[in-house]
């Protein structure tokens, strides 16, 4: 049977009695299930990404410039250097 106190201790969690058990059941399941997965042969699958049948289309990555400095600082309240002022928000 699966012990869920030394997992609950170090997650610093505390299970009423029925979390407990429901989750000591499903830890078990878990490792049932991963027990059966390790019994497959796969020394010769080949390693997939997906198992759907999808392409990709990806386009060419281009920078392309839209806007420039002065344009898109013309809308800013305060600006310095070139830059957005914007107020402080930290205390020193």
């Amino acid at each position: 049977m699966f012990n869920l106190t030394i997992y609950e201790a170090m997650a610093k969690l505390k299970f009423t009695g029925g979390e407990r058990a429901w989750a000591e059941e499903s830890a078990e399941a878990l490792i049932k299930i991963f027990g059966e997965l390790d019994m497959i042969d796969a020394k010769n699958a080949e390693p997939l990404v997906t198992v759907l049948e999808l392409t990709n289309i990806f386009r060419d990555d281009v920078a392309v410039k839209f806007m420039t400095r002065d344009e898109l600082l013309s809308n800013a309240p305060e600006q310095y250097g070139g830059y957005f002022q914007v107020p402080k928000t930290l205390n020193d």
